[in-house]
């Protein structure tokens, strides 16, 4: 029996499995069974292909890389080209766009780099059309953008389920546990918060199935089985991301309103044709990207306004350090730093300083450098 006819096994027996506080750990188990078959069969596929990496060639450039993962003729390349400098290619026909083409997006100083990939289909992330080459860009991106047509709406379960297929966790974070493997002495298990998604048997029953015996566990945080499989598996990439409802010029008011009842997520609603919401886009990327700008100010010169350097919510003066040079950090002694991080304008502070918004920074290198 092969791995897809074993998940497909599996998968039957979870649906014929009624759910209650005697099952759940059953459950939990075929899910992490699932999960490892699954890592399994992406190694499979990567091994037969003969390539370290199946994904396109895309040179990353500006301050954050987003994507748009969609299914064919939703609109991505008119959006792309509405936001950006881009010229991709435009057609009433799927399949239009064959390669990335990417694109710079200008906002509030931010160079942002959008790239259009080909439209996906369902089953891409087993190697469907160009499915795992392109849902493999997403893995590097800072957000993705999950692209609906107004008239099916009901895509976004396929595209969450086939970035997750190839280990593409969207708006999660990490689970916070730590496991450390021993030579001896089995699993010990360290809860600093209560476990009610998963017990501690349970959860040393998962670690047996992927052949860890012995280790030590501390779980910080309330997780589930699917979550400690993917800790396990240690493969998995959690991306950013915002839903985008396109071709909303052809639907009325009331039929938006009823749509919207019966999408999962919070979306964003344009229209790329009718230039409809596209600078509200645009905000919502730069928010999502947390984004904030610096005003440098060089020692003894002018603060310069005009070309702010843009830096992430809770960098430190050493990350503004290695954005600017790789051995400004050693010849750093301290900076100056005027704006809402500080108690007064002027005031001195180190490497560890988070910086806030719209701060003015004047970095100070050590004397004879």
């Amino acid at each position: 029996m092969g791995i897809p006819e074993k998940i497909k096994a599996i998968q039957d027996e979870m649906a014929k499995t009624q759910i209650n506080k005697a099952t759940e750990k059953h459950v939990g188990l075929l899910k992490a069974k699932i999960a490892k078959l699954k890592r399994e069969q992406e190694d499979n596929i990567i091994k037969k292909s003969g390539m370290k990496q199946d994904g396109f060639d895309v040179r990353r450039s500006g301050d954050a890389t987003v994507v748009f993962i969609g299914l064919p003729s939703v609109g991505k390349s008119t959006l792309l080209n509405k936001m950006t400098s881009a010229n991709s290619t435009i057609g009433a026909f799927q399949f239009t766009t064959l390669t990335v083409v990417p694109g710079m997006m200008v906002y509030r100083g931010a160079k942002i780099q959008v790239l259009d990939l080909p439209g996906i289909i369902k089953g891409a992330s087993t190697g469907k059309g160009l499915g795992k080459r392109i849902l493999s860009v997403a893995r590097t991106a800072d957000l993705v953008l999950l692209m609906l047509d107004v008239f099916q709406p009901f895509h976004e379960d396929v595209l969450v389920n086939e970035l997750g297929n190839i280990g593409i966790r969207l708006n999660q974070l990490p689970p916070n546990l730590t496991i450390e493997k021993a030579s001896m002495g089995g699993i010990a298990v360290a809860q600093q918060v209560k476990l009610t998604k998963i017990s501690v048997d349970h959860l040393k029953a998962i670690l047996h199935l992927y052949g860890i015996v012995s280790a030590r566990v501390v779980v910080r945080e309330d997780v589930t089985s699917e979550q400690l499989a993917d800790h396990i598996a240690g493969n998995i990439s959690y991306s950013k991301a915002l839903t985008i409802l396109n071709k909303i010029d052809l639907v009325d008011k009331e039929f938006l309103k009823d749509l919207k009842t019966k999408i999962k997520s919070d979306v964003i609603e344009v229209s790329a044709n009718s230039d409809i919401n596209i600078e509200l886009l645009k905000e919502k990327i730069y928010e999502k990207l947390k984004f904030i700008r610096i005003y440098m100010r060089p020692k003894g010169e002018e603060t310069d306004f005009k070309e702010p350097l843009i830096a992430r919510e809770s960098d430190t003066v050493e990350d503004i350090c290695n954005k600017l040079h790789r051995r400004l950090k050693r010849e750093f002694r301290y900076a100056l730093v005027w704006g809402k991080s500080v108690k007064f304008g002027g005031q001195r502070v180190g490497l560890s300083h988070i910086l806030q918004d719209e701060d003015v920074l004047t970095i100070i290198k050590r004397r004879g450098m």
